[in-house]
Parts: C-alpha cells; structure tokens; sequence
C-alpha cells in the first residue's frame, strides 16, 4: 500500500486540477478567517490610517465585484491558451510529451492563482451591507465604525491578491511560449534524464558487472499494463521479513499482462499473504512515466529526433539539440555503475535482485534506435559522429568505449545506404576524423 500511496501523491502533484482546487479550498479558509477578524473589531482602527482611504459599501460590492468577474474571466482565458499551446506541442513534438506540458507548475500555479483569487473575492463580497440594509445581528452593527458593514481587512487581501494575480498573469503570458519552444522542451527533458540517471544509479563505475540472479517460484501479473512503479524499499523489507530472495523480471516501464512473471523467489518459501504483499508493491496503469524510468526520457528525446528528421518536417536541427542531450546522458550513464541502488548502499546482502542494467542497452535505446533517421541527413550524421565522439573522450572504461565506435561505425554503414556524393564524402570524412580521436584516446 505504500507504493499507491506515494503514487497517488505523486499524481496528484502532477494532475491540472489538483493545485487549483488546493488554493480555492486555502481562499475559502482564507476568506472565513479574515471576515471573522474583522467582525470581532480587532483592526477597526484601519479605518482612521488615511492613505488607505477605508472603502464604502458601494465602493468596495463594486471593487469585489470587479476583481470576481475579471479573475475568472481571466482563468477561462489561461485555461483555453493551455490547452491550445498543450494541443500544439503535443501535435508537433509528440503526444508522449503531453505529460510534461500538464505538469508544468508554471500553468497549474497560475490558473491556481486566479481560481483562489476569485473564491476569496466573491466569499467577502457576499458579506458587504450598504448602509441602508439593516444588520443581522447585533454583532454585526458594532463590527465597525461606519454605517452598514464594509469588511476592511478583507477587502485588503483581496487588493492584494489582485495585484499578485496581475504579476502572475504577466508571468503566464511569458511561460507559455517559453515553455514550447523546442530547445526550452528538450532542455527539461535532458535535465530530467540527467538527474534519472544520477538518482537511479548513484555510484561510479567503468564496466558493466555480471550480476547473480537466483531463479526460483515465479509470482505472475493478475491484470494488463505498464508498470509505473516498483516499491523497492517494502521488498526488500519483505524479502528479510520472509526469509527469502526476491528476483525481478520486470523494469519500471515494461507492460505486462496476466500470466507474465513480475519477479521469482527463491532461496525460501512465502505463503499467500507475503505473495499478496509482494503484489502490492507493483503500481500498474494505462501509460507509461519518468518515475523510476530513465528510458522513457530516453525514447522522448528520441521521438522528438525522428519526427524532426522525418520528410514531412525535415527540421535536422531540433535532432541536432536531441542528439546533443543524448549524448550528455550516454557519457554520464558511462561513467556509472549500472546497478540499482535498492538496499541504501548494502549491495552484498540485498535481497531484491534486478533485471540487469547494461551500457549496451541503454546506447541501442538511444543512438540506435535513431540512427536510420540520422543517417538520411548529413548535418544530423556529423553531428552523431561527434556527439560520440565528445561522450567516449569523458568515459575511462574500454569496452564502452568500443560500444560508442561500434556505433559509430553503424551510422557510417547505414549512411552509405541513404546518402550519395559530397554529402556521402562529408560524413565519411567526419567518421575518419572520429577514428583517429579514438585511436590517440
């Protein structure tokens, strides 16, 4: 259960809904605090402060009012220009991105802004009595010197309030087109990837380690999907509880479906309630995420290559941008050891046994699955070659080294296969160049 939870929590800081409705209910709050203070007459001495020019019944239904109306004016408005800037970059990069353009905190803060904005507003406008109606209570004709009931606090944080949303919207009105620009796109995602690979593999290292993996009683998937996270820290919990090994078949990412192995225990026997609980630590859903998932970072910046490299679009430059974030990515996966880190460091006597992690796999993911595309363009190729080039020249491990001018020398081969003539020549020049890097390396 502590895997749901973490997951939903982490849903729920994900989804478009979840601050606006946060800050309406915190402006609600909000609004039932600040009319209660000025009921009790604690701060009627505002109204003798001269500059702030204490507002009268009519002035301050009108100015509530107007704050109410414009703010949810405006969050209509934020609300469509998201969706049309979500339905544009979706369409042009890729719908696997639509993801990243629902969690900006940029857009959810600012329609969470304007949401609260307008609840506080229209809560205390409902409050003001002109001077003509009568109070509806005793209480209420003494909570301040002037006629009927003009809540003076509380109108002052709804001034404020309107002039934040103000700044706010200035500040969306900049986010926006900032956030699709396709260098500013790729640049959150390389980051993200960069910071996956150092949280999902902490340690540094310069070959891949040949890692024991005990088989044993397979425990099978009861229903289709991607697995979107893997509790290691209850397994491994479970796994010393039960007195057993626990050996996964599945990564983060992977879909399943009934009947496929999800892990295998070995070395010990659990009953069917630590079966159940293992089962538990497996959260299921319809698509895939960047939680505990390097690869799928991967594949984005990948996605963004080939739909640029593609005929329809032939944008060799936004591949270029993809390719260089890739090759960050490689180098800094190169420089690691690809061994989750499950039991906090105690690696020896861990319990909880992975899917292997290798570099080859990881380049084939990235490089290759890009290549043909690159190869078709002769700025895209040359910059591959010396993406792979600068990424081998950071890495001290030898195999993985030669792992990068194997790939090298593929993109070579399938470029033969799709350019002729100088363009041909141009790469083939480019590739010699990079040899003779590797050789002095």
């Amino acid at each position: 259960m502590k895997a749901e939870i973490l997951w939903v929590w982490r849903r729920l800081n994900a989804n478009y809904w979840f601050y606006p409705a946060l800050f309406a209910f915190t402006s609600l709050v909000l609004a039932f605090i600040c009319i209660a203070v000025d009921r009790s007459g604690w701060f009627e001495w505002i109204n003798d402060v001269t500059w702030l020019a204490p507002a009268r019944p009519e002035g301050a239904s009108t100015m509530l009012q107007v704050i109410a109306g414009s703010m949810i004016a405006v969050a209509s408005t934020v609300f469509s220009i998201t969706i049309v800037a979500v339905s544009y970059a979706s369409g042009t990069y890729g719908p696997r991105l639509l993801t990243n353009f629902m969690e900006d905190k940029g857009n959810q803060l600012s329609l969470a802004t304007f949401i609260g904005t307008f609840v506080f507003a229209l809560t205390i406008l409902r409050t003001v009595r002109a001077e003509d109606e009568e109070a509806a209570t005793a209480a209420d004709a003494a909570a301040t010197a002037l006629p009927g009931f003009v809540p003076q606090v509380s109108l002052l944080i709804a001034f404020i309030l309107m002039i934040i949303s103000v700044a706010v919207l200035v500040f969306f009105l900049n986010h926006v087109p900032s956030s699709i620009r396709i260098n500013n796109v790729i640049k959150d995602i390389g980051e993200r990837l960069l910071g996956a690979v150092a949280k999902t593999y902490p340690d540094n290292g310069n070959e891949d380690v040949p890692v024991h993996r005990p088989r044993g009683h397979p425990l099978r998937a009861a229903k289709a999907g991607y697995i979107q996270l893997i509790d290691f820290g209850d397994l491994d919990k479970l796994a010393r509880r039960c007195d057993c090994e626990i050996t996964l078949m599945v990564r983060t990412g992977d879909f399943v479906h009934e009947g496929i192995s999800i892990l295998e225990v070995a070395k010990g026997s659990c009953d069917d309630g630590c079966m159940t609980e293992l089962r538990q630590c497996f959260t299921q859903g319809s698509s895939r995420t960047p939680e505990q998932d390097p690869e799928f970072l991967i594949d984005e910046l990948v996605e963004i290559g080939l739909r640029a490299l593609s005929p329809g679009i032939n944008d060799p430059f936004t591949a270029v941008t993809s390719l260089h974030w890739l090759g960050a990515a490689t180098a800094d996966l190169g420089r690691r050891r690809l061994v989750k880190d499950i039991c906090d460091g105690d690696a020896e006597d861990c319990p909880v046994h992975p899917i292997t992690d290798d570099f080859k796999h990881f380049v084939q993911r990235g490089f290759g699955a890009i290549r043909s595309a690159v190869a078709t363009s002769p700025i895209a190729a040359k910059i591959m070659l010396d993406t792979l080039r600068n990424a081998a020249l950071t890495i001290e491990g030898e195999k993985r080294r030669e792992l990068l001018l194997g790939e090298a020398a593929q993109l070579r081969e399938q470029a033969r296969l799709a350019l002729q003539g100088p363009d041909l020549r141009e790469v083939e020049d480019r590739f010699d160049s990079v040899m003779k890097d590797f050789k002095r390396r």
